[in-house]
């Protein structure tokens, strides 16, 4: 099994009211941005990857949103430059490059295949379609979202595995003249992994491609309904998916105590934390989602990521603008709130001791070959944030391992997606149990 380390790279010195009075992150105005503070934050969080690395995560993941203080990563790939270099050993992971709003696939292919050059072969990039507010931020049009995406992909293994020069002539893009001289160090190319909430569309074309799902903090039982899925179109295109198939990223934090640890699971929760990323006008434009996602997403009780959920829709519906917010109220929902994503293990808090049979009941039911540890999210200072790696790392990490051997959770690396054949005629196998979701009080 891989274990990753990975964080949103937050804007640590925003003041939680005006995200709540804004009610998101999104669309706070950038007159509250220092630009001392975040330049020694960027320092931070690349030294940060780097420590991952010394403790022996065996992967750090990256990502990308715009004009939002959430997540301080506007332009992952430069990280991914800095970090090709200055890491040794740790995969850079890409979850990744939002392609229908940067609108320049040949520009993409250059950059990434620089990037796995100078790491000498250990890039593994993803795509994902962009955030709603995204959408807005770069003047995207959503309804052409996942056509542009389709074929923003397909363009790039092109350009790194046709030999050049060639013409392009597609719907979205085009280009005259198509020969990129630096190709990837890996062939054909970088191994690709897709992050996803719970579209059924996404996991269908994951499947169909034979490339890892990343599962990103979705409730258990609804994450093995899209296991089940995949699973299906994965029988359909002749192959048994398994372990290797699929990861899970979760928020999660340590400390020495208890008590602590709940402290500062607090700020998975600042300013509403990944329930308020961007407001619902923004997260969910005309066009963005297809009716089968709505649906899913309108039966999700608490919020996945980047708030979307249909509790939070509703909500939002029926306040309407009520001008003066009660901060005190709205901490105490919140509060409330990270109870419960605690409860249904979609966020992990506590002491090594308390934090180990939680995550391994989630290695147990989803059977991931990749478990990523996301880790806090506001104001949290350096220290705790480089205590809380440290005791995964130490502690929980060698456990972890131990299990996923001994239940056999093999990762991409130690075995190719989509390389189990699946006989004609032959059912597939099972690919998450949900027998312990029972026992943890989940369904």
């Amino acid at each position: 099994m891989q274990v990753g380390y990975f964080t949103e790279r937050p804007y640590r010195w925003l003041p939680e009211e005006e995200i709540l009075r804004n009610r998101g992150y999104f669309g706070v105005s950038n007159s509250f941005f220092d630009r001392e503070k975040a330049a020694d934050d960027y320092h931070y969080y690349l030294d940060e990857y780097c420590y991952a690395e010394d403790l022996g995560f065996d992967v750090v993941a990256l990502n990308e949103h715009h004009g939002n203080p959430f997540c301080m990563g506007s332009v992952m790939n430069v990280e991914a430059s800095v970090l090709a270099y200055r890491t040794k050993r740790v995969r850079i992971v890409l979850i990744g490059n939002p392609l229908p709003v940067i609108k320049h696939p040949l520009r993409m292919a250059e950059e990434l295949a620089e990037i796995d050059l100078i790491s000498r072969g250990r890039l593994v990039t993803g795509w994902v379609r962009g955030a709603g507010s995204e959408q807005f931020f770069n003047n995207a049009n959503p309804a052409y979202n996942r056509e542009m995406f389709n074929e923003a992909h397909d363009f790039i293994v092109q350009a790194w595995t046709r030999p050049g020069p060639w013409r392009y002539e597609g719907k979205h893009f085009h280009y005259r003249h198509v020969n990129p001289w630096a190709l990837p160090f890996q062939k054909p190319h970088p191994p690709m992994w897709i992050p996803g909430v719970l579209s059924p569309e996404t996991v269908q074309w994951c499947a169909e491609h034979r490339y890892p799902y990343i599962g990103l903090g979705t409730q258990l039982g609804p994450t093995c309904d899209l296991w089940d899925f995949y699973a299906d179109v994965a029988a359909k295109n002749g192959y048994q998916a398994g372990p290797e198939n699929f990861g899970y990223l979760i928020p999660t934090v340590l400390a020495d105590s208890e008590e602590k640890a709940q402290k500062i699971a607090d700020n998975f929760v600042y300013g509403g934390g990944q329930n308020a990323f961007s407001a619902p006008q923004f997260t969910m434009p005309p066009g963005y989602n297809s009716k089968g996602a709505i649906r899913m997403l309108a039966k999700q009780q608490t919020s996945t990521w980047l708030g979307v959920s249909g509790e939070k829709i509703r909500e939002s519906m029926e306040e309407g603008d009520t001008g003066a917010v009660n901060y005190d109220e709205v901490r105490r929902k919140l509060r409330a709130g990270l109870q419960k994503v605690q409860q249904n293990l979609q966020v992990i808090a506590g002491t090594p001791t308390t934090v180990i049979p939680k995550i391994k009941s989630i290695l147990s039911v989803l059977r991931p070959g990749i478990f990523i540890m996301f880790s806090i999210q506001g104001s949290v200072g350096n220290d705790d944030r480089r205590t809380s790696m440290r005791l995964f790392a130490d502690d929980v990490m060698p456990v972890l391992k131990e299990h996923a051997k001994a239940i056999d959770l093999p990762d991409p690396f130690q075995r190719t997606p989509g390389s189990v054949k699946l006989t004609a005629g032959t059912s597939r196998g099972p690919v998450a149990d949900r027998a312990p979701l029972a026992e943890l009080g989940l369904k």
